[in-house]
């Protein structure tokens, strides 16, 4: 069993959730975020502490923003939006148990701090800004690192503020050259 508290979006996700880990689950109920829904996830907080998953598209990068402000410390688990789709749909509902169990196995801690550590031109040379197919190599890079997808700004930050290493990120270009998905 999971130790922390996996925050999702609603009952979909706790169901699928469910089929990959054994954890205990909150819905937000979307983004309004009730004060009700956020004492329960204030509470598992402080106590067990929080994995915040929401889906890979705009609404859950909102609520994930929004929780990561009230809980700083939270680990943020992402699962690719690739990952999370049907044809229909977008969302962890949608995500296969493996996508999951592999998103709860990259956590990652949001730092208030800026690292400085990658900028824009380690995106240029990385080909994920300036090219064609830089959303596509954003997506496949985010996904070796466990930081999900962003546009250049947002992933430009998330590389700034997930603690990722030079290491981590020499070798997530690696992986994806190496399986041609960059």
């Amino acid at each position: 069993m999971i130790k922390q508290v996996i925050v999702v979006e609603g009952k979909s996700d706790i169901a699928r959730v469910s089929m990959a880990v054994d954890a205990d689950m909150i819905a937000t109920e979307g983004f309004t975020l009730r004060p009700e829904v956020i004492e329960r996830i204030r509470l598992a907080y402080e106590k067990r502490g929080i994995i915040i998953l929401t889906d890979p598209d705009g609404p859950g990068e909102r609520i994930r923003k929004r929780l990561i402000k009230l809980f700083p410390k939270a680990l943020n688990a992402f699962v690719p939006k690739d990952e999370a789709s049907t044809k229909d749909d977008v969302g962890i509902e949608d995500a296969s148990p493996e996508s999951i169990r592999k998103a709860l196995y990259k956590l990652r801690i949001s730092s208030l701090e800026d690292s400085r550590l990658f900028s824009e031109e380690d995106l240029f040379k990385g080909g994920l800004i300036g090219k064609a197919d830089s959303s596509a190599k954003r997506e496949a890079v985010g996904a070796v690192l466990g930081i999900g997808y962003g546009n250049a700004k947002q992933f430009l930050k998330r590389l700034n503020h997930y603690g990722v290493t030079r290491e981590e990120w020499e070798n997530a270009l690696q992986v994806c050259q190496k399986e041609s998905s960059c």
